[in-house]
């Protein structure tokens, strides 16, 4: 299990976080060693099936010793018993699509990261208030980076990360780092249905690659 600060960084440093689910662990596996191939050292398994915590529990004791540099988060965690059984599993970092300061409270206290998902200004607020480091813009299509923009003065020092709709595409990701996000987000867009359902391994590795090189050189000129 890593420290929060270790995988703040990660996903700092890397400034993309893919994100899924998926219903076979074994196809999920051979997803997140071709993202580590192409150069992921940080991303979310979403709690969005009946067979998250047992995917996820297996994702742990296979990735092991030999992808021990990885830090593996748990995204769609909404209550307490859910961050418990996370943790539990080995899960690196706690990601919620709402704001649940219990849940917060659970991550912290096993030293781990939590990043709620936020809405609105009075949720960001209550995201801080309960020691989020850094805070998900989501959904992050029906917001914009005008709201980021507009917002980021309120909250001095706040890291935000957008996600949902946020595309492979130059414009759209350097309008995002300049909006003032410190990384951004990436699900479908990045590991589509067509993918997971045809494992199309290969695809996936080449657009990782491009949105990493995208995303670094996005970043950098913001």
């Amino acid at each position: 299990m890593q420290s929060k600060e270790s995988a703040l960084n990660a996903i700092l440093a890397q400034g993309l976080l893919p994100l899924f689910f998926y219903e076979s662990p074994e196809v999920s596996l051979e997803i997140i060693k071709s993202l580590y191939k192409a150069g992921v050292k940080t991303l979310e398994y979403t709690n969005r099936g009946a067979a998250a915590l047992e995917n996820f529990t297996y994702l742990k004791s296979e990735l092991g010793k030999e992808y021990s540099d990885l830090h593996l988060g748990i995204g769609t965690v909404k209550t307490e018993e859910e961050a418990k059984a996370f943790i539990k599993a080995g899960a690196d970092y706690i990601v919620s699509p709402i704001v649940v300061p219990e849940v917060g409270n659970i991550a912290h206290d096993a030293g781990l990261l939590w990043i709620p998902g936020c809405f609105t200004p009075t949720e960001i607020h209550v995201a801080q208030q309960a020691s989020a480091a850094l805070i998900k813009i989501f959904p992050a299509n029906v917001i914009g980076p005008a709201f980021v923009s507009s917002i980021k003065d309120l909250f001095p020092g706040q890291l935000f990360i957008p996600t949902g709709g946020v595309e492979i595409d130059k414009d759209n990701i350097s309008t995002w780092f300049k909006s003032g996000v410190c990384a951004v987000g990436m699900g479908s867009k990045l590991i589509s249905k067509d993918v997971l359902a045809n494992k199309k391994y290969e695809h996936l590795y080449n657009s990782t690659i491009k949105a990493l090189e995208l995303v670094k050189s996005c970043k950098n000129n913001s």
